[in-house]
């Protein structure tokens, strides 16, 4: 509830003073800081003052609100005259008259947490208050009655010159506490600047380290496009002489040599799908991969894949399958690239699957905008703190059948970089011992500069049709 504390008639220039000391008396005993309590008076005395001068009198009253969050003390300050009539110029800082009529009132409302005026013909009634301080405990009852006596017990000194002299020496208090914030602000400032010379020699530095690190980024891809080049050419003679040998145009070879030859032409298959994926891995971080979006339907994808990957069972151990691709609409993205993917994780199952299946399908998500291929294993599986681990360049998680499979670890993020490619992602669903899921989600259409072409013209077309029709109306 709200309690009157005291209420004081303005009918003369000495009554507006004695309302500006009661006001910074009452703001002092509810526990208001120094400055608080001169914020209190001025605005007090400002009102007051429009009051007596505007209106021919008027009435201050004083009172603890205690009816909202925060408590605050509040004024009202009444007159009965003719009131304002350019209120909203007043409020929004527009208005001026030759009197300085208006300047007094936003003053006021700069001061206080709470302002409200409303003026009318008949008077103008303002009601101001200044929010209780938060570690002041809310005075009650008798405290409040004890804060109202000590005031009203103190004589009236309705002395105008003693007025100006402790106006004085809150503005001198004001102007002391004015310079030591502008002393702590030009220190801020200070700190500020040597902030921002750090922060603009961080950036030059980073950009220093970026740049390093985009030429050995460079270095690095033209050194991978330079090896790859050099290596195919050895690697495709011992190829060519170990069919040359195993093919007997030299000559009759002994079981042994035979089984020597095989196993110098397999590593020279091997280190050359490495040198591939290298050389995959180096175009596309140069940007000279091509990407050839073309319609064609799963079911001849798995028919290749099929045919791809049967030979390379090992064991009758592991089953490969295919799923059925009824119900999968016709694709237009990269053929090639898709099925480079998809013949890597198999691969990947391969070489980490001794017995089970291996799972090869599709399915279209519920938008029937995306498809997702997946490869599913019975092998060892993946931990799941390892699952990022493999999608990094020559990353590999080390197990038991390490030492029995080789790989270079360039297999699945050359994957990713060719999913990207392609609009879509690769991921991984595995536990350790139960087997792994790889996947690619990848859009059904894959989009192309041709259609931002189309995009483009129909965006024309759209706005040449609405100037013609603008113009027409």
């Amino acid at each position: 509830m709200k309690t009157p504390l005291l209420r004081i008639r303005i009918e003369t220039a000495q009554d507006v003073v004695v309302a500006r000391r009661r006001s910074r008396d009452l703001a002092a005993g509810l526990g208001f800081s120094a400055l608080d309590q001169t914020r209190i008076a001025s605005a007090v005395s400002e009102i007051a003052r429009n009051a007596f001068e505007y209106a021919g009198g008027g009435e201050v009253s004083f009172a603890f609100d205690a009816t909202r969050t925060p408590q605050a003390f509040e004024i009202i300050v009444r007159d009965r005259g003719q009131g304002l009539r350019e209120l909203e110029a007043v409020l929004d800082g527009t208005y001026r008259s030759p009197g300085g009529m208006g300047l007094g009132i936003m003053g006021s409302r700069r001061l206080m947490d709470r302002f409200d005026i409303e003026s009318t013909p008949q008077g103008t009634t303002v009601a101001m208050a200044r929010h209780l301080p938060n570690e002041r405990a809310a005075p009650r009852g008798r405290a409040l009655e004890r804060v109202v006596n000590s005031v009203t017990a103190l004589a009236p000194q309705a002395d105008s010159l003693a007025e100006v002299q402790q106006q004085n020496r809150e503005l001198m208090a004001t102007l002391d506490e004015l310079r030591a914030r502008q002393e702590e602000l030009a220190r801020l400032t200070q700190e500020l600047e040597a902030t921002n010379r750090g922060v603009v020699a961080l950036y030059a530095e980073l950009d220093e380290r970026a740049e390093e690190l985009r030429r050995a980024d460079l270095m690095k891809t033209r050194f991978l496009s330079n090896m790859s080049h050099e290596l195919r050419t050895p690697l495709s003679s011992i190829s060519a002489l170990a069919n040359l040998l195993l093919n007997r145009l030299d000559g009759d070879l002994t079981t042994e040599q035979e089984h020597q030859v095989k196993l110098i032409l397999a590593s020279a298959q091997t280190l050359g799908e490495t040198v591939d994926d290298l050389l995959d891995l180096a175009k596309i971080e140069a940007g000279k991969t091509e990407v050839s979006p073309a319609w064609f339907d799963p079911a001849d994808l798995f028919a290749a894949l099929r045919t791809m990957l049967t030979p390379l069972l090992a064991t009758p151990r592991v089953s490969l399958e295919f799923a059925a691709t009824a119900g999968l609409p016709r694709l237009y993205t990269d053929e090639p690239k898709l099925t480079q993917i998809l013949r890597n994780f198999v691969s990947n199952a391969l070489k980490y699957t001794e017995r089970g299946q291996i799972r090869v399908g599709a399915r279209l998500e519920a938008s029937g905008e995306r498809v997702v291929f997946f490869v599913a294993d019975t092998g060892i599986g993946i931990a799941p703190e390892h699952h990022p681990i493999i999608f990094e360049e020559f990353g590999q998680v080390q197990n038991r059948l390490q030492q029995r499979v080789k790989g270079t670890g360039l297999g699945l993020p050359l994957c990713r970089k060719l999913a990207a490619l392609l609009g879509g992602e690769v991921g991984v669903e595995s536990e350790l011992g139960v087997g792994s899921t790889f996947y690619v989600d990848l859009p059904v259409r894959l989009a192309s500069d041709e259609d931002a072409d189309v995009t483009d013209r129909a965006d024309d077309e759209a706005s040449e049709q609405a100037r013609s029709r603008g113009a027409a109306s």
